[in-house]
């Protein structure tokens, strides 16, 4: 098995209004729309964010293990170029009525924050300096190092 991930599913509770978030705040451009069951997103080469109507998700494979109003432990992760544009991705996620966690500055050099998405999703939108960091951004003529 190759060492990669292809697509990300999260399953949620009102499709509609996951699609309100993050096509009408968050600005996002849907690959696929197909209304009362999935929205598609790319998220980045070879990578597809997908979004489930819950009922049709559970239907599939049953009840989810997190089944409750506490976030599910995981994260998903949104890096970025300079710490300004951190503190950008969360105004637009405040926009979008997204609860904000941060943005601090880390013990180790990074600059980060989270928000929750309507089904309490959290997404970390981080700037990592270093070679890690650069590796998982689109080609940039900016230079994300100090």
């Amino acid at each position: 098995m190759e060492q990669r991930v292809s697509f990300v599913t999260l399953a949620v509770r009102d499709l509609d209004r996951s699609r309100a978030f993050y096509v009408g705040g968050l600005q996002w451009s849907p690959e696929l729309d197909v209304p009362g069951e999935v929205l598609m997103f790319a998220a980045g080469d070879r990578l597809v964010l997908s979004l489930w109507d819950r009922a049709a998700f559970e239907e599939e494979l049953g009840v989810p293990a997190f089944d409750d109003d506490r976030p599910v432990p995981m994260t998903l992760a949104h890096n970025v170029a300079t710490p300004q544009e951190v503190r950008d991705v969360l105004a637009l996620a405040a926009r979008a009525g997204a609860p904000l966690w941060g943005p601090v500055e880390r013990e180790w050099g990074g600059f980060t924050g989270y928000f929750a998405d309507p089904d309490g999703f959290r997404w970390e939108v981080a700037w990592n300096p270093g070679p890690i960091g650069v590796r998982v951004l689109p080609d940039t003529d900016v230079d994300a190092r100090p």
